[in-house]
């Protein structure tokens, strides 16, 4: 069965924040950067909002008419090393290639004030006395292919009561027969070993030695996907 999805605008921008919001919440990147339940409650939303900001302004999200699930992309032009301000982490069960991917404007951790300014703006806005609001941006920027340009999967979230159906697969799809159309890479990074497994079935393969967060969180993996004939 078809599903029909549709580019969102700023009328969506709320309905998108509650469901990212709703498919985050308990994803392993999230809660490592809110660690306390009852703050990430209560912070989560502002940071699902600072990225839907940013890539409605930026670039495209892709929402399915009945609002269940959403796609986030950033075109990336050749050179730049800014991948967009995200946390990489996934917004499903595991049981469609739905990923969050995640991922930042975040810069590479060195000295340029230039290279700090979006994480902590990001952090500022979100949450300025959590560093890892900042931290994951700094870090997720290190592991970003910058020689290409390439499509970029910022987020993937889907309802949690609609998970499982497939919906990340149906969003993700015309874009990678859109790039395979115009010869485009894809990149993501995926937040569990899962939903790796599922971003291989759809040609993605992990580039890079993964991402681990420290103090004990989680492994993301930066995945590439070069265009299919």
């Amino acid at each position: 069965m078809g599903v029909a999805i549709r580019t969102a605008g700023q009328g969506d921008r709320e309905r998108v924040v509650r469901l990212l919001d709703e498919a985050f919440q308990d994803d392993p990147v999230s809660t490592w950067v809110f660690p306390d339940a009852a703050h990430r409650r209560a912070a989560h939303p502002r940071l699902m909002a600072a990225f839907t900001d940013i890539v409605l302004a930026e670039g495209r999200v892709d929402l399915t008419e009945d609002g269940s699930a959403c796609a986030l992309w950033l075109s990336i032009p050749a050179g730049d090393a800014d991948g967009g301000d995200t946390d990489g982490d996934d917004g499903t069960d595991d049981t469609d290639a739905d990923d969050g991917t995640d991922d930042t404007d975040a810069d590479d951790g060195t000295d340029d004030t230039d290279a700090d300014d979006g994480p902590a703006r990001l952090r500022d806005a979100v949450d300025p006395g959590n560093e890892r609001v900042e931290l994951i941006g700094r870090l997720t920027a290190g592991v970003h292919p910058a020689d290409r340009a390439h499509a970029y999967l910022w987020m993937i979230g889907v309802a949690p009561d609609r998970q499982g159906e497939g919906l990340g697969t149906a969003l993700m799809a015309p874009v990678l027969g859109r790039c395979d159309r115009a010869g485009l890479p894809a990149y993501l990074e995926a937040s569990s070993a899962r939903s790796r497994a599922l971003y291989a079935r759809l040609g993605f393969t992990v580039t890079g030695t993964p991402l681990q967060l420290p103090y004990g969180g989680p492994q993301m993996w930066p995945m590439w996907r070069e265009p299919h004939a």
